[in-house]
């Protein structure tokens, strides 16, 4: 197993198991934290066909984090938030809105990168905008999936829906999506370029004339 993987596992495992010991609630554990835990595996699953790269990898244990962190304490109540927002000034607790930057954020570089990787889309002018829409889309397609859960499940989802009272936090959570992907695609593409040719060539990955990929 590559031992970057093996140090993202590592420094993951002990945040997971702190996260599954007395949650808030169990239902809502399980709600947010599996988006991650079906993520790490297949990230373990299709690590030898297309091992990722070093940046991509680092921000999927931050976002795993974020995720676990929420599904301990649900999103409303996360002492972090709890503290802006008395800090700031706030009406609610909003780390349920770094969560959705994070949902844009993170996901921006990974799709990127499996466009650059496996599609025409390399060097292309329309990789930042269809990389975006792509977030944007997987955004709104999360809020329907909450939806959908609150309608089978009732009143126990409302932790999962987090949405504090405020009747466009729907909107929001999908712009903050949408902020996340733009930011991530406009900062950090020439380091998620730099990344990605590392591990092509750490991979042995050629190029068209047959030479090995260089960063």
């Amino acid at each position: 197993m590559d031992r970057r993987l093996i140090w993202f596992i590592a420094l993951l495992v002990p945040v997971v198991v702190w996260s599954w010991i007395d949650p808030h609630d169990r239902f809502t554990w399980w709600l947010e934290s599996l988006p991650a835990l079906v993520g790490v595996a297949l990230i373990v699953i299709f690590q030898k066909r297309f091992p990722l790269s070093s940046l991509v990898l680092g921000l999927l244990w931050w976002h795993c984090v974020v995720l676990v962190v929420g599904g301990h304490y649900t999103y409303a109540q996360v002492p972090l938030g709890e503290w802006a927002k008395e800090a700031l000034g706030w009406t609610r607790n909003n780390y349920d809105k770094l969560g959705h930057f994070v949902q844009g954020f993170v996901p921006a570089l990974l799709v990127r990168e499996i466009l650059i990787r496996t599609s025409p889309l390399r060097g292309s002018r329309w990789l930042g905008f269809l990389v975006v829409c792509v977030c944007l889309a997987f955004s709104a397609f999360y809020e329907l999936a909450e939806w959908a859960v609150a309608v089978a499940s009732g009143a126990s989802a409302d932790a999962f829906l987090g949405t504090q009272g405020d009747p466009w936090d729907t909107q929001q959570d999908m712009l903050w999506a949408l902020i996340g992907a733009t930011l991530a695609v406009t900062l950090l593409s020439r380091v998620h370029d730099r990344s990605i040719a590392t591990v092509r060539m750490a991979d042995g990955v050629q190029d068209e004339d047959g030479k090995t990929v260089k960063p």
